[in-house]
């Protein structure tokens, strides 16, 4: 019996394998991108912060000082989340949100442009009750972190693919 569940399980393991699955994990970086300065208005951003831990995860070296040509530069050119009300009560009291994250960045390198400029916009909805005020604040903390690490990975699978 336990021979049997070995080989059913080596099986398995083989047909997942074969399909091109793979887990996700930090892509490797191309070697235009192995020094990495990030040229941004705001470095107290959702994104920033995770985008600087992802380059450090791929193996990229952050050079925030260098001025020269030879490191390639991210830059951010907007980074901005916005909230809007999408419904409202008979009381006229809000009860669902729009939250949207847009970023518009570019990568170069020795003064060539890798990327050129490209924006990314992710929206996520939430309801609003004021019952639970302090609930829907952290909800919406939550969701904003999670679109910032959202597009983190778009730019990083964007950057790995040059």
């Amino acid at each position: 019996m336990r021979l049997a569940l070995q080989l059913a399980g080596l099986f398995a393991a083989s047909l997942i394998g074969g399909c091109g699955f793979h887990l996700q994990g930090s892509a490797p970086l191309p070697r235009s991108l192995t020094v990495v300065r990030i040229e941004t208005g705001d470095t107290q951003s959702d994104f920033y912060f995770g985008l600087r831990k992802a380059l450090l995860a791929s193996g990229a070296r952050l050079d925030d000082s260098a001025k020269d040509d030879a490191v390639a530069v991210i830059h951010i050119l907007s980074d901005d989340s916005a909230e809007h009300i999408l419904t409202v009560s008979a009381l006229n009291i809000p009860t669902e949100y729009e939250l949207t994250y847009a970023l518009k960045f570019s990568v170069s390198s020795m003064g060539r442009e890798l990327i050129p400029a490209e924006e990314h916009v992710l929206v996520r909805d939430y309801t609003y009750t004021e019952s639970a005020l302090l609930a829907k604040e952290r909800e919406r903390a939550i969701l904003s972190e999670a679109l910032a690490r959202d597009l983190v990975t778009v730019v990083m699978r964007r950057m790995a693919s040059l």
